[in-house]
């Protein structure tokens, strides 16, 4: 099939999520200029360059309460942020932070997650998760919105700080298989890192 997306799809569900898959879940850790703690998760994220490393997520839509998402305002206005990396087995808590909660609600208390403080950064961290990335904010770039409502916000960081579990560490290399990274798919999908394999490029 073939479809404009701005003339619409004829399916049951819109499928562009689906089509470019899997994608590294941005579990974002923010806080605000009065000190309240924020942690959303985004599919829309990713590393964007590696010299030097730089991530980006990015926001859809508009909050509850009116404006831009917390993640994106709390970076925007703090200047930091912080990456984690969501596990299989921090799935659940990593859903019940994509809850539309009110601006001064402490998404690691709803989730039952424990606080780790960062190094170079304000954000905490998230014990759980065996990698995070403390981020200084670069630049947000506006995007197109579908309505005059809503704000598509890139969030675009500077990585100057790396945690890595010890674990993790096989011979001096990152073992993700250890950490079973989870990814999201289309719909209400989602994929488990369980098998890697190796390809040279050629030269």
């Amino acid at each position: 099939m073939f479809y404009e997306p701005k003339k619409g799809h004829g399916l049951s569900r819109d499928p562009i999520k689906a089509c470019v898959v899997p994608r590294p879940i941005g579990w974002i850790s923010t806080m605000s200029r009065t000190g309240v703690v924020n942690l959303a998760p985004f599919s829309f994220s990713n590393l964007v360059t590696s010299s030097p490393p730089m991530f980006m997520f990015c926001c859809n839509g508009a909050h509850r309460e009116g404006g831009v998402k917390d993640s994106a305002l709390n970076a925007e206005e703090t200047g930091e942020f912080v990456y984690n990396m969501a596990t299989w087995d921090t799935r659940e808590q990593m859903n019940a932070t994509s809850a539309p909660l009110a601006r001064s609600i402490d998404e690691f208390e709803v989730a039952g997650l424990t606080k780790l403080e960062s190094t170079l950064v304000a954000p905490p961290r998230v014990a759980e998760a065996p990698i995070s990335l403390e981020c200084r904010t670069w630049k947000l770039v506006e995007l197109l919105a579908a309505s005059p409502e809503e704000r598509n916000v890139m969030v675009i960081g500077e990585v100057i700080g790396v945690h890595i579990a010890e674990e993790l560490l096989v011979d001096g290399i990152v073992d993700v298989t250890r950490a079973r990274p989870i990814a999201r798919l289309g719909y209400l999908e989602y994929a488990a890192l369980e098998e890697v394999f190796q390809l040279r490029r050629p030269r």
